[in-house]
């Protein structure tokens, strides 16, 4: 009816045909509706949300119409005794069973007639006598009747006793046994105090120890405990977890590490010196028995303890003892450079004479004293001298032995002539320790300038290294040794390493560079340079696809393959050193090496003899024909007969000149042997590669075809036929060419293409589940925003509901202050009132 509650929904345009919803709305009525709604069911579970009082009607079959009212009452009957059946029978009081305890009725219990039994001498106390209870609250009934005749006595014996007189009989006779329990148990504690006084004297006249054979046959088995009280005990004295110290950081170990070794070299110059520990250890200072221990001391403390001598006090050497104590001091933190303390000495002496002749004095009582106390000076010095004498004789071994004793702290060399001379002379442990401990005491995190230090160590190692290979008796051993603190050394500084490696290999190939620009052809390296990238495999990993510097030792050691001319046994020997490293190189990467594998077929070339050395092809730097070319043959019978295989150290490269011809052969065989060994290697390494009988080809016609096996020994030939049948027996693994698998193109039709002209702003028509499925979505979206909308009325609901509650509630609150600030006002003014009436009266 109000026109302003009513809402028009106006379209943009009329179209005709078109019908239309709500054009007409009453957002008012609407609204009370849903308010209303609300009201009657979300504020009312709104406030009964903490209540469960809820009844639920259990009766049987009550909103069943299909059982007979009777059938009800019958079943509900039947129910009710069961449950009252059983266990519950046993608390209904109400039948007439009798109660018992222990075999006796709670009835009778109750009457109190039961005789109290107790052996605790302590429930006597406090309990009173019939008499005293008779007469303090009885009325003096009892004391009166002991005054009554014997005729009234005899009277009460026939009369039946009441109920007070029972337990006053009662009371007397459990006292009367309580007495004679108590002395007998006095009774017997004497009798078994005597009988062990009795025994300990008769004891001793007994005693006599059973032999163990004896014992052990009267020994009764003891029984094994059981599983769950050995887990028991076990868990007792099982050890309780203990909080583990901090792991220490890399610089706090080389802290500790540089200490202690600090304090060994502490004690090694000592011993060196000849001080003795004791000296050393100082003595107790005097303590007052007043002394606060405050721990300030403002001047010297110049007390002494008390030493006595022959019945005097000793003074002197108490003098003499201190001095000696701070002259060892002294000595301790000074060098032991002896000429630096006797120049010392001599311009102390001059400054003495100069002091002394410049000074005058004209008592002549002054320069008596100074005579005296330069003679004393002297006489000290001569004991102390005698001392030190005997001193250095008694500790003359320790003195040497640790003379002869490493140093424990060293400074890096800043030369490699200073490093050179620290490691000259010792033996190769020796130089493992030295070099372990200039990197512990010149560890990077102590200070700044450590790592610039060790990184020159590295290179000068390495150069020592070179050094060593170079000599004329090749100490391989120590070489291997000292890889040890060149990895620690790379570990700790990667990029001056790899600089270091880098450089000699750079050296190494533009060396190689000028002798072909040169000569025309190249030489092998020495034995340095080998050594060096054997190292670089131990250094670096090998199996990256590119490395910084395994990359280029890879190619160095092609080029040497490739470039170097085979004219000597020992470039046999080094080539096949090289080819040993190229199969450790690429182990794990399987990377193919076509510079390998030409090198073993140019190996086995120069072991043939001239005639079967035709029919195949070698490639540089080996050639079919040439001076060099049976090498490796061996003609004589007898050196084939007592060859036995043994290995090819890189040391037999120095000592070939100094061999005999039986020598030679045995290590040409030794190659020929090691050339099969690591073909075997190559089958077994390449196996995977789909052209690997193509590669091995030139090498198994060559074993097949050309090589005389016959004239081998027999340690040869089984080396021969193992690495041909680990070449043949491998599986071709060719797989066959198919052409690319593509999708047809199909043919050009002439069939129209009809495309639909799409309407915008409508919805596009398609098959009917698609239809139906879009349909779905709208609904969905539809419920889904209604949905959303209702949630948040709700929620604006039942905030003003919370809201008109906390209004309710601070209203009443703000009644009930202002009720009780009224009545103290009104208090206050009686008050008052009343203290102005008082004042006027």
């Amino acid at each position: 009816s109000n026109p302003f509650e009513v809402k028009v929904n106006r379209q943009k345009f009329d179209i005709l045909g078109r019908k239309t919803k709500n054009d007409v709305g009453l957002p008012g009525v609407s609204r009370s509706k849903a308010i209303k709604k609300r009201t009657q069911t979300l504020l009312k579970e709104y406030k009964e949300r903490e209540k469960a009082n809820v009844f639920k009607d259990k009766r049987f079959a009550e909103y069943n119409t299909k059982i007979s009212p009777e059938e009800k009452m019958i079943r509900r009957f039947t129910l009710e005794r069961q449950q009252n059946y059983g266990k519950k029978n046993i608390y209904n009081l109400n039948e007439d069973e009798e109660l018992t305890h222990y075999g006796q009725s709670l009835a009778e219990i109750e009457k109190l007639n039961d005789i109290v039994d107790s052996d605790s001498d302590t429930e006597e106390r406090g309990t009173l006598s019939a008499e005293l209870t008779a007469a303090h609250f009885g009325g003096g009934g009892g004391l009166l009747r002991k005054k009554v005749s014997s005729r009234q006595q005899d009277e009460e014996e026939e009369k039946p006793k009441s109920r007070k007189e029972l337990i006053e009989e009662m009371i007397a006779k459990s006292k009367q046994e309580k007495q004679e329990r108590q002395t007998r148990r006095e009774s017997a504690l004497e009798l078994t105090e005597k009988l062990d006084n009795d025994w300990k004297e008769i004891q001793t006249l007994i005693a006599r120890k059973t032999p163990k054979s004896e014992r052990k046959d009267k020994e009764v088995e003891k029984p094994k405990p059981d599983e769950y009280d050995m887990i028991v005990r076990e868990l007792g004295f099982e050890m309780k977890a203990k909080p583990s110290e901090r792991m220490k950081t890399e610089e706090e170990l080389a802290k500790e590490e540089q200490a202690r070794l600090q304090k060994l070299e502490a004690d090694r110059l000592r011993r060196m010196r000849g001080i003795d520990e004791q000296e050393n250890k100082k003595k107790p200072s005097h303590v007052s028995a007043d002394d606060l221990a405050d721990g300030f001391i403002l001047d010297k403390d110049d007390r002494r303890l008390l030493s006595y001598k022959d019945g005097k006090i000793d003074i002197e050497n108490e003098e003499e003892k201190e001095k000696e104590e701070e002259e060892g001091e002294e000595e301790g933190r000074e060098d032991d450079d002896e000429n630096e303390e006797e120049n010392e000495e001599e311009s102390a002496n001059e400054d003495e004479e100069d002091v002394a002749a410049d000074s005058h004095s004209d008592l002549e009582s002054d320069l008596e004293s100074e005579e005296e106390a330069a003679e004393k000076k002297e006489q000290k010095k001569h004991k102390t001298n005698e001392t030190e004498s005997q001193n250095v004789e008694e500790l003359g071994p320790e003195v040497e032995a640790a003379k002869s004793e490493l140093p424990y702290t060293f400074a890096v060399p800043e030369s490699y002539e200073t490093f050179k001379s620290l490691l000259a002379g010792r033996t190769t442990e020796q130089q493992l320790i030295i070099l372990e401990r200039i990197q512990k005491c010149n560890h990077p995190s102590l200070a700044v300038g450590n790592k610039a230090k060790l990184e020159k160590l590295f290179g000068f190692l390495l150069e020592y290294i070179g050094e060593l290979a170079n000599l004329d008796c090749l100490e391989l051993r120590t070489i291997d040794k000292l890889v040890l603190p060149l990895y620690n050394l790379c570990q700790m500084f990667p990029e001056a390493a790899s600089e270091s490696i880098k450089f000699i290999l750079r050296d190494a190939a533009h060396d190689m560079e000028e002798v072909l620009e040169v000569r025309g052809r190249a030489t092998f390296p020495g034995l340095d340079t080998l050594i060096y990238l054997k190292i670089t495999s131990l250094l670096f990993p090998t199996s990256d696809f590119w490395h910084p510097v395994v990359t280029p030792a890879f190619i160095y050691m092609s080029q040497l393959l490739t470039k170097c001319r085979i004219t000597t046994l020992q470039d046999v020997i080094k080539g096949l050193f090289i080819c040993c490293l190229f199969l450790e190189y690429v182990s794990f990467s399987r990377r193919f090496v076509p510079e390998l594998i030409n090198f073993l077929l140019g190996v086995l070339h120069i072991s043939l003899p001239r005639k079967q050395a035709q029919g195949y092809t070698v490639v540089h730097p080996f050639t079919p024909v040439g001076k060099n070319l049976e090498l490796l043959l061996v003609c004589d019978k007898k050196d084939l007969e007592s060859w036995q295989k043994q290995n090819l150290p890189l040391s037999i490269v120095t000592r070939l000149k100094e061999t005999s011809t039986t020598e030679l052969n045995h290590i040409r065989l030794s190659c020929l042997a090691m050339c099969f060994d690591l073909i075997k290697k190559c089958a077994a390494l390449y196996e995977s590669l789909p052209s690997f009988h193509e590669i091995m080809h030139p090498v198994r016609t060559l074993l097949t075809k050309h090589m005389p096996v016959n004239e081998y020994p027999e340690k040869m030939q089984e080396w021969y036929h193992s690495a041909l049948k680990e070449l043949e027996n491998k599986v071709k693994h060719y797989t066959p060419l198919i052409c690319e698998k593509k999708k047809p193109v199909p043919l050009k039709q002439y069939t129209p293409k009809i495309v639909k002209v799409l309407e915008f702003g409508r919805m596009q028509g398609g098959n009917k589940k698609e239809q139906e499925r879009k349909e779905l979505i709208r609904k969905h979206r539809r419920e889904l925003k209604g949905a959303i909308r209702e949630i948040r009325k709700d929620n604006q609901f039942l905030a003003r509901a919370q809201l008109s509650e906390i209004m309710e509630r601070d209203s009443a609150r703000k009644r009930k202050v202002k009720e009780l600030l009224g009545s103290l006002a009104t208090q206050e003014g009686e008050w008052k009132a009343m203290k102005r009436k008082k004042g006027k009266n």
